[in-house]
């Protein structure tokens, strides 16, 4: 697993409530900035690029095409230019940040930052908390659950991302269904990231690393692991795919604060994490691609890049895409 370490961004709707911007009870979440403060989802892309990130995600987690229609009205077709307007507002804060970068003359060895298309997992979608169980794939067809993301998916590569990101993905049959739209973009690579409710299972109850070992040699995946996740469960989590023989691809994890969400909130009761202090073991133990999930920040974000800048850089890795 010899493989340059490359740092995620972190939250987003969570971050925009931080900064006053109230979306959680938006159907749509931090996507529903996307149609009224556009402005406000590329400042925070450009906050996570001068905190250090190589990797953004567009503001698209929540933002499905059925959802726009439904919760905000619009046609297929303006829909559609809504997750257009994502990649384009994360790509243009690459773009004005990397050319800032070369004019001063910095981080010159810094690789150019990826805009990595978000697609979160019809639970999300539903804006009722399914992603935290993932039971509607028990009710659901795989050509049921293709038909509902690939429209989003086809919209993300159209416009330009570098990758995708399949992430908070609570069940193994929501992956497959996933892959399989995956599968008619020739070329296009992803990232296939589960939410796991403890140390060793999926939220759905799937064993984290039978699971991995379906997905672990499929030529369009280059990263594979976990988010949304408590980051005290992240180490066994990995541990226990150190079974699988001849993985070489990315581990990746971007867990959340350490925080709880109960009912409606998050409880005030469990405090937050230094996500930079678990930053070099995880390394220890394969994983490659570090950031942050709900409730982390531009500040913890630095935080992992400094304690990635403080470890001694490993062998190149090959081109991600």
């Amino acid at each position: 697993m010899d493989k340059e370490i490359l740092v995620i961004d972190g939250a987003c709707g969570t971050e925009l409530q931080r900064l006053g911007y109230d979306v959680d009870a938006d159907p749509l979440w931090s996507a529903s900035l996307l149609l009224t403060n556009p402005q406000v989802i590329k400042d925070l892309h450009t906050s996570y690029l001068n905190a250090g990130a190589d990797i953004i995600l567009t503001a698209t987690y929540q933002a499905s095409i059925p959802g726009l229609v439904q919760y905000a009205d619009l046609t297929e077709a303006s829909a559609s230019a809504v997750i257009a307007m994502a990649v384009r507002l994360a790509i243009e804060a690459r773009d004005e940040f990397w050319a800032e970068q070369k004019a001063c003359n910095k981080n010159v060895r810094r690789p150019k930052p990826l805009v990595v298309g978000s697609v979160g997992p019809f639970g999300a979608c539903q804006h009722d908390g399914s992603e935290f169980h993932g039971r509607y794939t028990d009710e659901m067809t795989i050509e049921e659950l293709k038909q509902w993301h690939k429209p989003r998916i086809m919209e993300l590569i159209q416009n330009g991302v570098d990758l995708i990101a399949f992430e908070t993905i609570p069940a193994e049959k929501e992956a497959i269904a996933l892959i399989q739209v995956l599968e008619t973009f020739r070329g296009v690579k992803a990232w296939l990231s589960f939410v796991c409710k403890d140390d060793l299972h999926l939220n759905h109850g799937e064993l984290f690393a039978d699971v991995m070992e379906r997905f672990r040699n499929h030529n369009q995946i280059v990263a594979i692991g976990t988010n949304c996740t408590n980051p005290q469960n992240v180490d066994n989590l990995i541990q226990s795919c150190k079974r699988l023989d001849a993985y070489d691809k990315p581990f990746i994890a971007y867990p959340n604060s350490g925080e709880s969400w109960s009912v409606d909130r998050w409880d005030p009761t469990i405090p937050p994490v230094e996500l930079s202090d678990y930053v070099q073991r995880w390394i220890k133990n394969g994983i490659r691609w570090i950031g942050g999930c709900c409730r982390t920040t531009p500040s913890d974000i630095l935080k992992i890049r400094n304690k990635v800048d403080g470890i001694p850089k490993l062998k190149e890795s090959k081109s991600l895409i």
